[in-house]
């Protein structure tokens, strides 16, 4: 018996024995006058047991069973290692079959002694930045937290930003503006000097994905701290911990066997983590009619033509064929587009113009040309040089 029924067995004793009447039993239990009465008839009745509540001793109808308990351990120790309790609860409700909610998961797991493997930091005082009022920020989705766009590449470099944005553009539009951090494949960051023409044009010094947002007429907006950006930053913290547990149960090894794996990570994700925008509609522009994503998302350079019409572009030459406009364009300023599949097209003032690759120049040829092997004869001795008909003294 606990505490407060031993002090109601001391009460209901007194009233037995005349001390108190059942009014006053009540208020000291501080019960109604009507459940003093059948706490007192149980009492004349089955003793102190009475006093028992009836279900104590027995287990609960919703308690857990046995078996899904020690299954619930079995799979956090082996399959689902390193899961947190959330997703590991998830993963027991869609794959495993065992719908248990996220404070039943975590009690089982603590009482076995596992903790959660996500270490949380001391709570800081931050002010929440507000969230864009319409959908079309970067490659998570500011207004609806949506990842718009996804992948597993060896490092950051341009070429996987140019495949973002073409991504992005054909799955949702052209977004308003991209907030990014200050890393020098979006901004020059030390000073260049610009060259004659940039100073003649107005123009200062930009990277390729800078020149890609301006034709896009995306707005470009340089983060000056990761709390600046801490919703893509809370974006990673969250891969970090879900999409690396799904890799594991994958088995992804490989950067391919990883990209697939976001296929089908990605609108799960959406589906769980989205939000409703502040506003209806989208701030994404849809292309304009005409539009040619092979001459945006690239690399442009500008090259001077050779008195031969052929432009010279790393270790490929390219001939430029005459044209109706022009039938030479030696010393000419022409614009060299390097697409991302490793192709070159040549344009001037705006068009296109046809080429086709150069015959190979002498250098190149020389060092293709395999010379015979010239066997040098060893130099004589000094003995041979002695008996030299040439050494021999003649006498005159």
């Amino acid at each position: 018996m606990n505490q407060r029924e031993q002090n109601r067995l001391k009460v209901l004793n007194e009233v037995n024995l005349g001390g108190m009447n059942i009014n006053q039993a009540g208020m000291l239990m501080k019960v109604s006058l009507r459940h003093a009465k059948r706490l007192l008839a149980g009492y004349r009745k089955e003793g102190a047991s009475a006093l028992a509540h009836g279900n104590r001793g027995r287990q609960p109808s919703n308690a857990l069973d046995a078996v899904i308990h020690e299954q619930v351990i079995d799979l956090a120790r082996s399959k689902y290692e390193g899961f947190n309790q959330q997703h590991f609860s998830e993963k027991l409700r869609e794959r495993e079959g065992i719908p248990l909610s996220r404070s039943s998961v975590r009690r089982i797991l603590l009482k076995e002694g596992i903790a959660s493997p996500r270490k949380r930091r001391a709570p800081k005082h931050l002010s929440r930045r507000e969230r864009y009022p319409k959908s079309g920020i970067g490659a998570i989705d500011d207004a609806t937290g949506e990842v718009v766009y996804g992948r597993f590449q060896p490092q950051e470099n341009t070429a996987g930003y140019i495949r973002m944005l073409r991504a992005v553009t054909f799955s949702h539009g052209i977004p308003l503006g991209l907030y990014h951090d200050r890393h020098s494949i979006f901004e020059v960051l030390k000073a260049k000097t610009p060259t004659l023409e940039e100073q003649l044009a107005g123009k200062r010094p930009q990277t390729q994905l800078a020149r890609i947002l301006a034709e896009l007429g995306i707005n470009s907006i340089s983060a000056h701290s990761p709390q600046a950006k801490g919703r893509v930053e809370r974006l990673w913290q969250t891969f970090q911990d879900r999409l690396v547990s799904e890799l594991r149960l994958a088995g992804a090894s490989t950067e391919k066997e990883a990209n697939k794996v976001l296929i089908t990570f990605l609108p799960d994700y959406n589906r769980r983590f989205m939000v409703q925008a502040k506003e209806p509609g989208s701030a994404y522009l849809q292309p304009q009619p005409g539009f040619n994503p092979e001459e945006i998302f690239c690399y442009k350079y500008t090259c001077k033509v050779g008195i031969d019409n052929v432009v010279r572009f790393g270790q490929k030459r390219l001939q430029i064929l005459p044209t109706a406009q022009r039938q030479s364009y030696a010393r000419c300023r022409v614009e060299v587009q390097s697409r991302l599949d490793d192709t070159l097209a040549i344009y001037f003032e705006g068009h296109p113009l046809s080429t086709r690759p150069a015959p190979p120049e002498a250098t190149a040829l020389r060092k293709q040309t395999v010379l015979p092997s010239v066997t040098i004869n060893p130099k004589p001795s000094a003995q041979e040089l002695s008996f030299n008909p040439w050494r021999q003294w003649v006498y005159r």
